[in-house]
């Protein structure tokens, strides 16, 4: 199984064949899944060569652990990250109390009028 530690990964950026290299696999595969996946899109020079950063490469990572260790179907994949994805955008998101507060107190505000009117 291939270890991509990020403390190993020394540059900015990287090109194609260095990430082909670090996975071994061919470039081939590493565009095909550019297409495939929204969560791995590496930037483009001028050229149009790929530079990808460690973020990419992370990406790239999780994609190749869920599609060739794991089995995973590239839709199986897909959907697992974007379910991942979900938590996490909901974890991050901080509740604004005030906010919640005032909500609670309309329904209790709310219920107590249908109550006495019944």
């Amino acid at each position: 199984m291939i270890e991509i530690q990020e403390k190993d990964l020394k540059k900015l950026y990287y090109s194609i064949g260095e990430v082909a290299e670090m996975f071994h696999v061919n470039t081939s595969l590493i565009r095909f899944w550019e297409k495939e996946f929204s969560i791995f899109q590496p930037k483009k020079n001028k050229k149009g060569n790929r530079l990808f950063t460690v973020k990419d490469i992370k990406n790239f990572n999780k994609i190749y652990h869920l599609v060739k260790v794991k089995g995973f179907t590239l839709d199986g994949a897909k959907n697992f990250i974007k379910s991942k994805e979900e938590i996490q955008l909901n974890e991050n998101q901080a509740p604004d109390q005030n906010n919640i507060v005032s909500k609670l107190e309309e329904i209790i505000e709310k219920l107590k009028t249908l109550k006495k009117n019944n």
